[in-house]
């Protein structure tokens, strides 16, 4: 990526977080973190003092929601973009994020390779100039902050049973063999597992051998927790 890097202030009132925030930020290739902030009085005053494209946000801040931060910005002439970091899944809350100019959402707990992507697509997406010469070109552009349908899952794998295969595993403490997420699930056991595989390459997953049963010992899967 050529030209000044994108500048992003990490907002994130979890100090562990913010500082893995800000290291994935800083492994991603034209993009540079001008700054950290921990409430959403810390990020007003670092934006007073900072120029920046891009705020990496969290929404739930010690001293005020961040859509209520990024109203303020908005009133007061700032027009840094915004990428939401949250474990909400209200979507009215998206659609009022949506009207204030928040780019992209990204769900936590998240991997360094889902920001990656967000980021590279924002990027994409900032780098979009000149007058379009119709509507697929307009189309694309857009299209770039968009995650390909399926989430650009392996052929034959589905978003919807993804989301559920990985609901059941999060909500086993002690993990799932193939056969019980399947079962949870409405799915056969080899689906299952090709799914439970798919979470393992992704690093959401891992999987140990389960012993002292009869015959040949069944894998294990248990869900990875991000840091944040």
């Amino acid at each position: 990526m050529s030209g000044d890097p994108i500048r992003v202030l990490v907002v994130e009132d979890d100090p562990v977080a913010a500082d893995a925030h800000a290291l994935y930020v800083g492994r991603v290739a034209g993009f540079s973190v001008s700054g950290v902030a921990h409430s959403r009085s810390e990020a007003v005053r670092a934006l007073e003092r900072t120029e920046v494209d891009l705020l990496l946000l969290d929404l739930y801040l010690p001293d005020g929601h961040g859509l209520q931060l990024v109203r303020s910005l908005r009133a007061a002439g700032h027009s840094a973009d915004v990428i939401a970091v949250t474990s909400a899944r209200d979507l009215a809350m998206v659609r009022e994020g949506v009207s204030l100019g928040v780019v992209q959402y990204v769900l936590k707990p998240f991997t360094f390779a889902t920001l990656r992507d967000r980021l590279g697509r924002y990027a994409e997406f900032r780098a979009a100039a000149g007058e379009a010469s119709g509507q697929d070109e307009v189309d694309r552009a857009l299209g770039a902050l968009r995650a390909p349908q399926g989430g650009g899952l392996p052929k034959g794998l589905s978003g919807p049973t993804l989301e559920a295969v990985t609901r059941s595993l999060r909500d086993a403490p002690e993990g799932l063999t193939a056969a019980e997420a399947g079962t949870a699930v409405g799915i056969s056991r080899i689906t299952a597992r090709r799914y439970l595989e798919h979470l393992v390459t992704a690093g959401r997953a891992a999987r140990s051998p389960q012993y002292g049963q009869i015959g040949r010992p069944e894998l294990q899967y248990r869900w990875i927790p991000a840091a944040h």
